[in-house]
C-alpha cells in the first residue's frame, strides 16, 4: 500500500473513532498532498509524500519553537499532538553511525575533497537519505567530515 493510501485509511479510521485531533492533523496533511498535485498536475509517489510530511514536520517545530518562546503552552501542545500523527509516516531513522556510513561512501564516489565540494556532496547524499535522517544535521556532519 502507498504512502498516500495509507493515510486516506488512516484519515476514515480517525473519523470512525471519532479521534478529533489526529482527524484535523490528517485533514491537513491530505489537504497538502492534493495542492500539490493539483499545483503540479501530477499524481503524488511515496518520495512525494515524504517530501510534504517533512515540510510540515518542519513547519511544526518551528512553531513549537516560537510559541515557546511566547510561553502559550496550549498551542506548544497542540503543534506537539499534530508532532507526533505526522513523525508517524516517517520512515525509521538512520543512527549516526550509518550516517556517516553513507557520508563516506558519497565522498568515496565523488571524490570531494574539501568545503568546495559539498554541494555535490549534499547533491548524492539527499536522495539516499530523505525522510531516513535530518538533513540539518547531515549537513553539519558533511561541514565537519569536509574540515569547512
Amino acid at each position: 500500500m502507498s504512502l498516500k493510501a495509507q493515510i486516506q485509511e488512516d484519515v476514515k479510521t480517525a473519523m470512525k473513532a471519532k479521534e478529533a485531533a489526529r482527524l484535523s492533523t490528517l485533514r491537513m496533511l491530505t489537504a497538502a498532498m492534493k495542492q500539490k498535485e493539483v499545483d503540479e498536475r501530477i499524481e503524488l509517489d511515496d518520495a512525494a509524500v515524504l517530501a510534504i510530511v517533512e515540510k510540515l514536520i518542519k513547519q511544526r517545530k518551528d512553531s513549537i519553537e516560537q510559541f515557546g518562546k511566547a510561553s502559550r503552552q496550549d498551542l506548544v501542545d497542540a503543534e506537539t499532538a499534530e508532532l507526533a500523527v505526522l513523525t508517524a509516516y516517517l520512515p525509521a531513522q538512520l543512527s549516526e553511525a550509518e550516517v556517516l556510513a553513507a557520508i563516506e561512501a558519497a565522498i568515496a564516489s565523488t571524490g570531494a575533497a574539501g568545503p568546495k565540494d559539498m554541494g555535490k556532496l549534499m547533491g548524492v547524499l539527499k536522495p539516499q537519505l530523505a525522510g531516513k535522517a535530518d538533513m540539518g544535521k547531515v549537513s553539519a556532519l558533511v561541514k565537519q567530515r569536509l574540515g569547512s
